[in-house]
């Protein structure tokens, strides 16, 4: 089925497996809408929803200590930093 789906020429995988064409395109056909559901199944998948609030609350967060930095320099410039003596 790979290589069915890979592109090779039916009738040449129909010779070589003694499979009939017709037999062969149902074949793939039902492994294509095996994948399409798969595929589905994944775009509702619970983990996927809180994988992306974790991305999202994480993005939020990385926010948050740049600014509290920025502010933290503009009212300390110097702070943290010494002297090359």
């Amino acid at each position: 089925m790979l290589r069915l789906l890979r592109g090779e020429p039916v009738d040449a995988l129909s010779r070589e497996w003694a499979v009939p064409i017709v037999r062969l395109e149902e074949w793939r056909d039902r492994a294509l809408a095996g994948m399409d559901v798969g595929l589905e199944e994944r775009e509702n998948d619970p983990l996927e929803k809180q994988l992306d609030e974790a991305n999202r609350r994480i993005g939020e967060l990385v926010m948050e200590v740049e600014i509290l930095r920025k502010e933290r320099e503009v009212r300390r410039p110097l702070a943290g930093r010494r002297s090359s003596r």
